[in-house]
């Protein structure tokens, strides 16, 4: 499934429209959920109710009838969660669907939009009143065969609103053998080092932008409420936070392609982020690192390039010497590991890299570097 996506161009009348179909989403959604726990509905019962709010109250009508069953499948998608992570023990919070108060999306299935033959028109069918928009985009839709398209989502952003058609269509990418095998260690001072001794700087996007947001959002802080200028400033501050989460992504996508076309065997750890953004000291280097983010990305275009990618423990990747196997204990703040059994002498997260890519190889045997796997 490929997913396209394109800045729409339309008025202000359309503009509303849109809005007005997203809380038709909305709407539904929370109705939905709210069915469900007053009846402990089933998936099927939440599809039969989107009629019955759609004969109850003449604006869902407007909206097209697969997009309502779209949006009860948002309520049931919640609610399957909920279930699995009971059945799975999680610990914790097991994540108790919520009525919904800010959704910024719609999606149509096969009908309710119809794409004009150049491809960079679209025209919205049903009654909510959007009507035909132009597309803003690289990507040509016009040689994408209609039936390939299995959704289309109008979101709205900061900046504006985008239209996403996911494509039924597989991705082909020809790996070429390097012979490379790394692991890599991610961290704060350099955002990775691998097993070579290669380094990544971290471009620490959040920080850079720190100041510009702060002043933003204390510009927000002195609007009046409910007045159009605070309106204004609320979008200012948004559109800084959307330019820094375009910033991570763009740098962990591209970082995350060359690391996969560069090599035929990825290694790194299995880091539980979650548990260590509860450090307050830590939190936001880490989030603004987007370590998870990177290792999502290499996943992905290691299975496109159907090399093998292995997730080791993280136990005494720093405190063990790759050449011996002797432990050296250190503290967070000592950057280069002095082995006392050998000598040799490392950077402390090179050391862990290498230390990480033996756990990797050691976990693989001799199954060998032919097939995807993952651990």
């Amino acid at each position: 499934m490929l997913v396209y996506e394109y800045k729409i161009d339309g008025t202000k009348q359309q503009y509303a429209a849109i809005e007005e179909a997203i809380r038709i989403v909305q709407f539904i959604r929370n109705k939905c959920l709210r069915l469900w726990m007053d009846e402990h509905a089933t998936r099927n019962d939440l599809q039969c109710y989107c009629a019955v709010l759609a004969k109850e109250f003449p604006f869902a009508f407007s909206l097209n009838s697969q997009a309502r069953q779209a949006a009860a499948d948002r309520a049931w998608s919640a609610i399957a969660r909920f279930y699995d992570n009971c059945k799975q023990k999680k610990p914790g919070k097991k994540g108790y669907p919520k009525f919904q108060h800010d959704n910024r999306s719609v999606e149509y299935k096969a009908t309710g939009w119809k794409l004009d033959p150049d491809g960079k028109h679209i025209t919205f069918t049903d009654g909510c009143g959007i009507g035909r928009v132009r597309l803003i985009g690289s990507r040509d839709l016009a040689t994408r065969p209609i039936p390939a398209i299995m959704r289309v989502r109008l979101i709205r952003r900061a900046d504006g609103y985008y239209a996403q058609f996911c494509v039924q269509a597989q991705r082909k990418v020809e790996h070429v053998p390097t012979g490379k095998q790394v692991g890599i260690d991610v961290g704060l001072k350099a955002f990775s080092t691998d097993s070579e001794g290669n380094t990544v700087e971290n471009p620490r996007h959040y920080r850079k932008a720190e100041t510009r947001l702060k002043r933003l959002q204390r510009r927000l802080s002195r609007k009046q409420k409910k007045s159009k200028n605070r309106k204004k400033a609320r979008q200012a501050v948004a559109k800084a936070h959307l330019k820094v989460q375009r910033q991570r992504e763009d740098f962990a996508r591209k970082q995350a392609n060359a690391l996969v076309s560069s090599h035929d065997f990825i290694a790194f750890e299995d880091l539980q982020i979650r548990n260590m953004v509860r450090n307050r000291h830590l939190a936001k280097s880490i989030h603004d690192a987007g370590w998870g983010q990177f290792l999502a990305w290499v996943k992905y275009y290691a299975t496109m390039h159907h090399i093998p990618v292995i997730a080791v423990l993280p136990h005494y990747t720093s405190q063990k010497c790759s050449a011996c196997g002797t432990l050296v204990k250190k503290s967070l703040s000592v950057r280069t590991h002095v082995c006392t059994g050998c000598g040799v002498v490392l950077d402390r997260d090179h050391n862990a890299a290498c230390n990480i890519l033996q756990k990797a190889l050691s976990t693989v045997g001799q199954m060998g570097t032919d097939a995807p796997l993952s651990a």
